[in-house]
């Protein structure tokens, strides 16, 4: 996102990558953030901070991380 970023729009891209880490459970494990609190997050009812975007974007990396190695075993498998 490019211009001055919102609070809207950080809580409609943190709702978005929620969404990506597979939902609420599976963001709190990987953020260590309480379920309630992700909710309230998303609900608007808590404000998103840079560190919480830092932290979500450091999450996602790792998730990147993960993918392209399970990617290159299925990968490998695939021409065996």
């Amino acid at each position: 996102m490019t211009g001055s970023f919102t609070a809207q729009d950080a809580q409609d891209h943190f709702a978005h990558c929620v969404q990506v880490f597979g939902g609420i459970p599976a963001t709190s494990r990987r953020l260590g953030i309480d379920e309630r609190a992700i909710r309230r997050f998303i609900n608007g009812e808590r404000p998103i901070g840079a560190g919480l975007l830092q932290d979500t974007a450091k999450a996602l990396r790792l998730l990147i991380a993960e993918a392209t190695a399970a990617e290159a075993q299925i990968a490998a498998l695939a021409e065996s």
